[in-house]
């Protein structure tokens, strides 16, 4: 196992195991970025994608996103719908420019 597939997975087990645990959930790596790009996962107020913008640190959140290759934007854009239903400002929607 190369060096880089120990980061990707210690990055998503750590993001799992956060967006995982209080819900009982058990979405692997891939589910979970579906749900960060897509805008109807904010919508449906999907409690792993709110958990993922709200407890996962800024830092795991971008390592996640580059390591699972999605578009940064359409985070943003998700981030951005979580926020306004939530009423509060998350990193990513924060630091949307």
């Amino acid at each position: 196992m190369s060096e880089d597939s120990i980061v990707m997975v210690s990055v998503a087990a750590k993001v799992l195991s956060t967006v995982n645990a209080p819900y009982g959930a058990g979405l692997s790596a891939a589910e979970l970025a579906g749900k960060i790009t897509n805008p109807p996962s904010a919508e449906a107020f999907d409690p792993c994608a709110f958990a993922f913008f709200s407890e996962v640190s800024p830092g795991l959140q971008s390592a996640f996103i580059r390591e699972m290759g999605v578009e940064l934007a359409q985070v943003v854009r998700v981030a951005q719908k979580f926020s306004e239903a939530a009423g509060y400002p998350l990193p990513l929607n924060a630091s949307a420019p």
